[in-house]
């Protein structure tokens, strides 16, 4: 049996001026996606004004099995462990256990003498040496936060020199704990100069080791006692617990090579709890989550960040800051800048994905994304199973099926 609905609901979409047709529209669009084979099943839910109005589920929760998809189905959120490991994080800065402007040495004495990779290219043979330099400025918290530490993710393509250092180096490796891989990440050159670029990167695994560090405790403890935990999200951790491995949604069969994609195992503890990546977690919790942000911290009086520190967290933090990598062509492109966790839409228009000013927004590798539309009081989740479809095309159709289903 589906949990039931963890927000308050409507009978009719209408009562908060959500269209029920277009909410259809919606389920026959990811129908169709399903039927040719782009994605194995999907939840999709949105609130308006605090109220649940719209979660349905469409075709398989284990394709190969023919089972289907139910509402309450887990998902690997991928990156969309970020922004709530990033929230976490704002919870220690409010307690002042750690400060945005801080140098990440401070806490982390490792990072202290950080080398910067200059690439440069022989004339005559086109070949890539990279000369390190001293960073002109320390690598702070914010700067972790925000992607603008100078860091790098080894899974994005292109396959730089810089990257492939990380590869050579193991940072991928499943096989190792969260303070192994930050110490690993200390000892690679960077990218950029620290506060020049947004270049989405490995940092969210060292604001994870940062909470570590300062909490006293482990990341996955901080995370369950100070976010999902008090947010009644019981579905969302590092691994799914035995009683509910019957609702984990499968992946998908690459439909060229009939081969099933290598995904971790989620039905036990990680020996790698990080900040970039890791968590389960259902439709239903990540409704609530993003529904406190969007009420300025708190849900059901239980106050999670305050309404000032969400203001700030959910702000552009890039301002004049280089936003031509590749990485941040891709994953903001044009009308969009970021916060701490989230990107944010600076205005109407400009981006190619439909949105309103002021909305942020993320996503997950494996095809979970949400996002928290403050002007029009509403956050919306949709969940799939790890497919091949596009990623950045993804995107755009999630945030046109939320803004397609407005009414007024």
């Amino acid at each position: 049996m589906a949990r039931a609905p963890c927000l308050p609901t409507v009978d009719d979409p209408k009562a908060v001026e959500l269209s029920r047709p277009r909410l259809r529209q919606v389920m026959d669009v990811l129908r169709a996606e399903v039927e040719a084979d782009r994605i194995p099943g999907a939840v999709f839910g949105i609130a308006r004004r605090g109220k649940l109005a719209f979660l349905e589920a469409v075709g398989y929760r284990d394709k190969q099995a023919r089972e289907p998809m139910g509402t309450d189905a887990i998902f690997q959120l991928a990156s969309m462990t970020k922004p709530i490991v990033s929230v976490a994080a704002m919870t220690l800065v409010e307690r002042g256990k750690l400060f945005l402007g801080d140098p990440v040495s401070e806490y982390l004495p490792q990072f202290a003498d950080l080398k910067v990779a200059v690439e440069t290219r022989d004339s005559r043979t086109g070949a890539a040496t990279l000369v390190l330099e001293p960073a002109s400025t320390p690598m702070t918290v914010h700067d972790v936060l925000r992607h603008t530490a100078g860091m790098v993710n080894p899974g994005t393509p292109p396959v730089t020199p810089v990257r492939q250092r990380y590869i050579d180096a193991g940072v991928n490796d499943q096989d190792q704990s969260l303070a192994e891989r930050v110490d690993k990440l200390a000892r690679m050159p960077l990218a950029h100069h620290p506060g020049t670029a947004w270049d989405y990167s490995m940092a969210v695994d060292v604001t994870g080791r940062l909470i570590e560090v300062s909490s006293g405790m482990s990341l996955d403890r901080f995370v369950a006692q100070n976010v999902t935990g008090p947010l009644d999200i019981v579905d969302t951790g590092y691994h799914v617990r035995e009683g509910g491995w019957h609702r984990i949604a499968q992946p998908m069969a690459d439909p060229a090579t009939g081969k099933l994609p290598n995904e971790p195992d989620v039905r036990h503890p990680p020996k790698l709890v990080g900040g970039n990546g890791g968590m389960v977690g259902t439709a239903i919790d990540y409704l609530r989550f993003a529904q406190m942000l969007l009420n300025g911290g708190v849900l059901d009086d239980v106050r999670i960040l305050g309404t000032g520190t969400v203001a700030h967290t959910t702000s552009d933090h890039l301002g004049p800051i280089l936003r031509n990598t590749e990485t941040a062509n891709r994953f903001l492109g044009p009308g969009y800048g970021f916060g701490l966790g989230f990107a944010v839409r600076l205005a109407a228009g400009e981006s190619p994905m439909a949105g309103s000013a002021g909305d942020y927004w993320w996503a997950g590798g494996f095809r979970t994304i949400f996002v928290v539309d403050p002007g029009r009081e509403l956050v919306a989740v949709l969940m799939a199973n790890e497919t091949v479809y596009p990623i950045t095309r993804w995107f755009q159709l999630f945030h046109t099926l939320v803004h397609q289903s407005i009414a007024q």
